[in-house]
């Protein structure tokens, strides 16, 4: 996705969430400045690593799941976890290819899936400026970063709000034509101490525009 075609979603979202562009844009510049001796990615290479074939693991996820992917079900296909997906993931011994996050969860299971060979994509927002000043620096394995306001040479930006609808957008940027979800309950968020579930809901609106109404008639989503 084109920021041009983003930017105007990214307006909406401003107004309906009541978030301040500069906040976003000030954790933006912090993250620039704290991977500046990171191992970056680039898009080119991302592009290599991502399959026609993929599969996003949403924050929902069970151990069953999990399992299923273990089974047989993840060969041959590209596996994307969102957020708090890659805490169990890697907790039943399982390292997706890519994990988009925003540092939210267990950022130790984060960091481990990282040297374990998952490039992470860090995203920096303007509720995430502490997560990213404690725990970026410790993130050796390779990376890319994101934005959700303009990109520039180093900031990306394919499209998306939540962990989960950046994954798909991430996946669609990259080649994929057939997406399955698994782990994405985009009706019921999941309770998270000292957040408002009102706010959570209205983020999932926001996710489930983004990748149903927005997506591309040449891919393929389904959801298990």
């Amino acid at each position: 996705m084109q920021f041009s075609e983003w930017e105007p979603v990214y307006l909406e979202i401003l107004s309906d969430m009541d978030m301040d562009r500069s906040s976003d844009e000030a954790s933006a510049r912090l993250l620039k400045m704290l991977t500046l001796n990171s191992d970056m990615i680039s898009e080119e290479t991302l592009h290599t690593l991502m399959g026609t074939d993929v599969i996003v693991v949403g924050g929902n996820a069970s151990k069953e799941d999990v399992l299923s992917l273990k089974d047989g079900l993840a060969e041959s296909r590209t596996i994307i976890s969102a957020g708090a997906a890659t805490d169990i993931l890697v907790a039943n011994d399982m390292i997706p290819d890519i994990a988009v996050t925003d540092l939210d969860g267990d950022t130790d299971l984060q960091k481990k899936a990282s040297a374990c060979g998952c490039v992470m994509i860090i995203h920096a927002h303007g509720d995430n400026a502490d997560l990213l000043t404690e725990h970026v620096r410790d993130i050796k394995g390779r990376i890319m970063i994101t934005t959700q306001s303009r990109p520039d040479m180093a900031l990306c930006n394919f499209g998306g709000f939540t962990d989960g609808d950046r994954a798909v957008c991430t996946a669609r940027q990259f080649g994929a034509k057939r997406i399955t979800l698994i782990g994405f309950d985009l009706d019921n968020p999941v309770p998270k101490m000292n957040a408002d579930p009102e706010i959570k809901r209205r983020k999932l609106r926001w996710a489930r525009r983004i990748i149903f109404d927005m997506n591309p008639p040449d891919v393929e989503i389904t959801m298990r």
